[in-house]
């Protein structure tokens, strides 16, 4: 337990101490999920950052006047959805708000940069190389076709979230690394003129290899979602094509489904 004046305890009580929890007692709903709802809420607009301390049970207990079983049960619940961690000798730390993206044509960064998520990219590989067979078929080009291959980690807060394979054809424009450590890949392409106008893509879900895993910072068969994309500009031509790892425990696409009439 952090002691008085130890910069732990100065990042634990005013993090909790802003929150005013309604917890309606006479609601069929559970106390500790109306408990772990509000918390979760606290993560995800950011009331709770990433590296504050919850304190332990005990004095959480005490100060909503519940049990400290119902206060272990919400905190484990956010645990289980990796945004609490318990550390021996540090207490339960918020990790993160996991990242909810929309489902539409727009660039990663782009869309963590407007969620205040505060992304950065490390750009592993940014080369020139032949075209696989799939990556032909995909840009609508001759097997064998110079093309330029990336491969990039995105990062929120410090962590991975996720490993973007991305190709181009070799012609479409000049992809300076520095400048894509520093902003999104569609940015670069909507500067340089190319109007992006519509995608085909596919969304799946599959366990991390081990390499991946330490790619991710996930353990190894850890759930990872993923994506591949083919981008088109208003003249119908391949621009893009993606394959794309995301961090399960900490990213999810949110889209809406509409009834067809």
């Amino acid at each position: 337990m952090a002691k008085a004046g130890d910069p732990a305890r100065a990042m634990t009580a005013p993090a909790l101490h802003s929150l005013d929890f309604a917890l309606d007692r006479g609601s069929p709903v559970p106390l500790y999920y109306q408990l772990a709802q509000q918390l979760e809420a606290a993560i995800e607009h950011g009331i709770l950052a990433p590296g504050n301390l919850l304190g332990n049970e005990i004095d959480l207990s005490m100060r909503l006047g519940l049990s400290r079983p119902t206060v272990r049960q919400a905190i484990q619940s956010l645990v289980d959805k990796g945004l609490l961690v318990r550390r021996r000798g540090v207490g339960t730390q918020v990790v993160h708000s996991q990242v909810k993206r929309p489902l539409e044509l727009s660039s990663l960064y782009d869309d963590l940069e407007a969620a205040g998520q505060g992304p950065t990219t490390d750009v592993l590989r940014n080369e020139r190389e032949s075209a696989t067979a799939d990556v032909a078929a995909a840009l609508g080009i001759t097997e064998g076709s110079e093309v330029v291959a990336l491969e990039r980690l995105r990062c929120t807060h410090g962590q991975p979230v996720a490993f973007l394979c991305n190709y181009l054809p070799a012609n479409i424009l000049e992809l300076d690394s520095a400048r894509l450590e520093s902003t999104g890949l569609y940015r670069m392409m909507r500067t340089a003129g190319i109007t992006l106008h519509s995608a085909r893509q596919t969304i799946g879900a599959r366990s991390a290899t081990p390499e991946e895993a330490a790619r991710l910072d996930e353990t190894a068969g850890a759930a990872l979602l993923t994506m591949q994309r083919t981008a088109y500009d208003d003249t119908g031509r391949p621009v893009e094509y993606g394959r794309h790892i995301y961090r399960a425990s900490r990213y999810a696409f949110d889209f809406q489904l509409l009834v067809r009439p």
